[in-house]
């Protein structure tokens, strides 16, 4: 239970900060819930976190018919990382750097963030709550599930953000992909899902 904590926390860490200091400043996208949270701020800058959480409502109802374990596994991954979004929103601007580089960094700490948290079996919810529905019931790879999702999303934000923030979004997606399909292939989730 301390190792889960832990993760979390630490995970929680890694998204908040990809997403205001690497993410938010250059309206940049990741996929899921995430950026639809993205989207929605950019529209009517609406705390990302707090849609989070609203968003996320239907797919803990869900779980909680449906999987019980997933719904208390991960309730305290998406609490705990929705409230640390809000609370690191003041770093934004803290550091400027190319979109590109930003988008590296940002894609990198979210995908680490996302999937360390996934490997304790603990999750921020929101879509990756979904992924891990379907990869129990497909033995597909988190990672990849969570990769066509939100290049899903960010095909529908292409409509939000300008051209230059949708394709510098594209590699933030196939770098959280890459690092989340790392972190979950070597162990944890895929180990208890086989």
């Amino acid at each position: 239970m301390l190792k889960k904590m832990t993760i979390t926390i630490i995970g929680s860490m890694f998204l908040a900060i990809g997403i205001n200091v690497f993410l938010v400043p250059h309206h940049l996208l990741d996929g899921g819930i995430i950026g639809i949270s993205l989207i929605v701020k950019y529209i009517w800058h609406v705390k990302v976190g707090l849609t989070i959480v609203l968003l996320s409502i239907p797919l803990y109802i869900m779980a909680w018919f449906y999987y019980r374990p997933f719904f208390y596994n991960s309730l305290h991954g998406l609490l705990f990382s929705s409230l640390m979004i809000d609370i690191f929103s003041v770093l934004r601007g803290v550091i400027m750097l190319d979109p590109m580089i930003s988008s590296i960094i940002g894609g990198v700490l979210v995908g680490i963030g996302i999937g360390i948290m996934l490997r304790e079996e603990t999750s921020t919810g929101g879509t990756d709550l979904l992924a891990q529905f379907i990869a129990r019931m497909t033995n597909w790879n988190v990672g990849i599930i969570i990769f066509m999702m939100d290049t899903f999303i960010i095909a529908v934000g292409s409509f939000i953000i300008d051209s230059t923030s949708f394709l510098y979004s594209l590699v933030v997606v196939a770098i959280v992909g890459i690092a989340t399909t790392m972190l979950t292939q070597t162990g944890g989730w895929r180990r208890h899902v086989m």
